[in-house]
């Protein structure tokens, strides 16, 4: 099995954590996205056991990482990349 890697706003997207790439973008670009508790870019690479917290409005979703996949995913895959931690 391959360890793939990929940018923060495109696996936000792929998610469904965000629904649109741009928007992932931009929220990351406010420095509202967190990766392994340090600020993140979108261009951040990503790997399986990374954490992301997603700060919005009043609320914070942190996140890990199970699977990076190799390209986009079905709507009913989605929730299977990631589990919610909190």
């Amino acid at each position: 099995m391959y360890n793939y890697i990929m940018r923060l706003d495109k696996f936000l997207k792929v998610s469904r954590l965000i629904k649109r790439r741009t928007v992932a973008n931009k929220v990351s670009d406010q420095g509202r996205i967190y990766v392994n508790d340090v600020i993140a870019k979108p261009a951040k690479q990503l790997k399986e056991g990374d954490t992301i917290t997603i700060v919005q409005a009043n609320t914070e979703i942190k996140i890990r990482i199970i699977k990076i996949p190799a390209n986009n995913v079905s709507v009913q895959e989605a929730s299977t990349l990631y589990e919610v931690i909190k």
